[in-house]
């Protein structure tokens, strides 16, 4: 059975309100190069709130794009890293990305024709 993504009821649907949330792109990317520790993370990606970065974490960790890992230290140290799964949206993602940083002055060109109309 094939998945279809323009079906209303597909399971394919899921995956990619996840892959579009708004912050997973920002921590695949900032996962790229290995695990890191949440207060790292956070600082990597300006301007997300904790609270955001917890529930964005704990979903990706749900979906098995990402591992998070407790060390036994005092103080407690935790790191949350990509999974297989999770490193498989780097290419598609950075061509996302690559395709974004290269059109900004086209795209912002486009948004100030349409507000002078």
């Amino acid at each position: 059975m094939g998945y279809n993504v323009m079906s209303a009821t597909c399971p394919s649907r899921v995956v990619l309100h996840r892959i579009g949330a708004r912050w997973t792109v920002f921590v695949v990317n900032a996962l790229e190069d290995g695990p890191l520790r949440f207060t790292v993370l956070a600082e990597k990606i300006q301007g997300v709130t904790p609270k955001v970065l917890t529930e964005t974490l704990r979903a990706m960790e749900e979906d098995g794009l990402l591992a998070r890992v407790e060390y036994a230290e005092q103080p407690p140290r935790v790191e949350y890293g990509l999974t297989g799964l999770g490193r498989s949206l780097l290419v598609p993602l950075r061509a996302v990305r690559e395709w974004a940083e290269t059109h900004v002055p086209e795209i912002l060109e486009a948004r100030e024709r349409a507000r002078r109309g």
